[in-house]
């Protein structure tokens, strides 16, 4: 699959969910969509057009935690990379480790350090953060105060 024919095929899937489509250059694209789409669409990547996960990243704004699911098309020489929001100060969003097993440790991280919920995860335990470390305390919110332990 070209470079291009992955977002083609991702422009007529899903077209209409699409909030912004950026193409940085023929190499990097972003998409940005609802969080209620994000299943769908990183199953689509990964199943149908073969994109390998590469890592979820994230980062506290002012409007929510923004989600961003980087996919490599390898032989193309491609990241396409799935942008969306959640709210805070409860911000969840469904796991899609359930799709692709390599985004379990991940979203174990990003609960740990930026509160992210993600629904219907098969294991949720704590990854980073001590086992007494305060609920509700996220080192990389904005907002995050070191608490006494």
């Amino acid at each position: 699959m070209n470079e291009r024919k992955a977002l083609s095929s991702v422009k007529d899937k899903f077209g209409s969910v699409l909030i912004d489509v950026y193409e940085h250059n023929e190499r990097r694209v972003y998409i940005t969509v609802d969080k209620k789409d994000i299943p769908d669409i990183c199953k689509f990547m990964f199943k149908d057009l073969g994109g390998r996960l590469a890592i979820v990243t994230s980062t506290d704004t002012r409007s929510g935690i923004e989600l961003l699911y980087h996919f490599m098309f390898i032989k193309e020489h491609q990241l396409i990379t799935v942008k969306t929001k959640v709210k805070k100060p409860l911000p969840e969003i469904e796991t899609i480790s359930h799709i692709m097993n390599s985004a379990n440790w991940i979203e174990r991280e990003i609960f740990d350090i930026l509160g992210v919920k993600f629904k219907n995860h098969p294991d949720p335990r704590r990854l980073l953060m001590a086992d007494k470390w305060p609920e509700g305390v996220y080192p990389l919110r904005c907002d995050f105060k070191e608490p006494k332990l």
